[in-house]
């Protein structure tokens, strides 16, 4: 059985019997694969003084070099990518290919990282006044700290940590307690490639242990993913300890169908969003908005590709769904469908009998037609492989829906029309928008961020927004030596 620790100073620490500990369970089997040392308050004090020790050093060292380690890091991630992958599929339930993608998504935020010396770069003003020169710098800000979910357990660290370390600032990692072995996984991989102990430091841990990051008063900034409720228990309870904090929480994503639309193209791409790893993604398409007489031939096309749907452990050959990541979060979503049938909503597929009988956690594809805004499956995140079709007679219903919607996280519309595609990228209150792309998550040098209740703090993740988020500017203005008189009013330039 093997026992997680955490990752402080380059290596993993030790464990007795009296540490408290929490059980992590493999989803497509119900079975206890390992053991995960929680934080102490003393384990949260200790690791944050090995990044405020190593912060210095690490500071002092140039972009160039640190760019270089993360060079040789990436290196090490592509030549262990399939060790990877199958702890992820292990631990989370995701589907090998899945796993894959999640760890490509995540390098492209490494090799962007690695172009900091020039995302460093600040500006320089000549001669903003006689014989004074005015520029800028980008500084780092000191020790910070990510608390990552369970559903993405390397992607969304490296959406944090790539980006903090590269702009000289040292880094506390928080993973999620269901599934932290990737994530030390990638500690251990860090330190292959040479960067300093203490720069990335891992504390497992629960609410203690988050708290402990929130208000600790070494910890100069706080990068969180979950869901909104906890978003916003983060961004309050840091940014009252004066802390910047990006929380990014949860959604109910969109999509508009027209009827006009590629129908086979966009129900290939429904499937893929709304149950690709069993829903269990902040960008999960959950709500189909069919306009018109759309509704009808959307139903037809989706029931038989549900029906062939392929549901079953990630780590087997051809699976394209595998289970939710919890027995109480399967329960949870179980809970939602009753809700949907209770409320009136057509149940047309029931996921709840799919592999019944199977030990792991396992909830098949369900879809509802003729769902309301009004019932509790449309208005809140069921985060599992629920879709909902809400017919609706124009575009101008449909846009209204989303944009009086809580969540304003992802969306997209189908269309073959580039005048009506114009007009909700412009106009839809969303902050990322896919144009005949389901899943619009952006790419590394981009930025990815909701509006709304769906993003707290106003900088979103990674890309420039990232940079700008782990570090500080300063203005500097300089003459160089000549006599001055005594001057009692405030500075200007001539």
């Amino acid at each position: 059985m093997t026992t997680y620790s955490h990752y402080i100073n380059g290596r993993h620490t030790d464990c007795d019997a009296s540490q408290p500990r929490q059980s992590v369970f493999n989803p497509a089997n119900g079975q206890k694969c390992a053991e995960v040392i929680m934080a102490t308050a003393q384990d949260v004090d200790h690791t944050i003084a090995a990044a405020k020790a190593a912060f210095g050093a690490w500071s002092a060292t140039t972009p160039l070099n640190r760019a270089r380690i993360l060079f040789k890091f990436k290196a090490l991630v592509e030549q262990h990518m399939d060790e990877l992958a199958m702890l992820i599929c292990q631990q989370h339930g995701k589907v090998l290919d899945d796993a894959r993608g999640e760890l490509i998504r995540g390098l492209e935020v490494v090799e962007f990282a690695c172009g900091i010396p020039h995302l460093l770069k600040g500006e320089h003003t000549e001669q903003v006044g006689s014989g004074v020169d005015a520029w800028s710098m980008n500084q780092p800000l000191g020790v910070v700290a990510g608390i990552s979910p369970f559903n993405f357990p390397v992607m969304v660290p490296m959406w944090m940590f790539p980006i903090a370390i590269a702009c000289g600032n040292t880094f506390v990692m928080k993973p999620s307690e269901r599934n932290p072995g990737p994530v030390l996984k990638i500690a251990q991989l860090l330190t292959e490639a040479g960067l300093p102990d203490g720069v990335f430091n891992v504390l497992n841990g629960d609410k203690l242990a988050v708290d402990g990051l929130l208000t600790h008063p070494d910890i100069q900034a706080v990068s969180f993913v979950g869901s909104t409720p906890v978003a916003e228990y983060i961004y309050s309870t840091a940014s009252a300890h004066s802390k910047r904090v990006q929380a990014l929480g949860g959604a109910k994503n969109h999509m508009l169908l027209m009827p006009d639309a590629d129908l086979d193209s966009a129900v290939n791409a429904l499937m893929g969003a709304a149950y690709g790893s069993a829903g269990e993604r902040c960008m999960a398409i959950s709500v189909v908005l069919a306009v018109g007489d759309v509704g009808d031939a959307l139903v037809d096309k989706l029931l038989p590709k549900i029906a062939a749907l392929k549901v079953g452990d990630g780590m087997q050959p051809d699976m394209e769904m595998g289970p939710l990541i919890t027995r109480a979060h399967q329960d949870k979503v179980a809970g939602y469908i009753a809700s949907g049938v209770q409320q009136g909503a057509r149940l047309l597929v029931d996921g709840r009998q799919t592999m019944a009988d199977n030990p792991g956690y396992f909830l098949g594809a369900t879809l509802f037609d003729e769902v309301t805004p009004e019932m509790q499956i449309y208005r809140e995140e069921i985060f599992g492989p629920v879709l909902s079709i809400v017919r609706v007679p124009d575009y101008a219903t449909a846009l209204r829906l989303i944009n009086d919607h809580e969540y304003g996280n992802g969306t997209a519309i189908f269309t073959q029309s580039g005048e009506l595609a114009r007009d909700f990228c412009h106009t839809v209150q969303v902050g990322m928008v896919g144009v005949n792309v389901p899943i619009p998550v952006p790419m590394a040098f981009h930025s990815f961020g909701g509006w709304k209740r769906s993003l707290f703090g106003p900088l979103h993740m990674h890309g420039t927004d990232g940079v700008r988020f782990y570090t500080r500017r300063k203005a500097i203005t300089a003459r160089w030596p000549r006599q001055l008189s005594a001057d009692f009013i405030m500075p200007t330039m001539k």
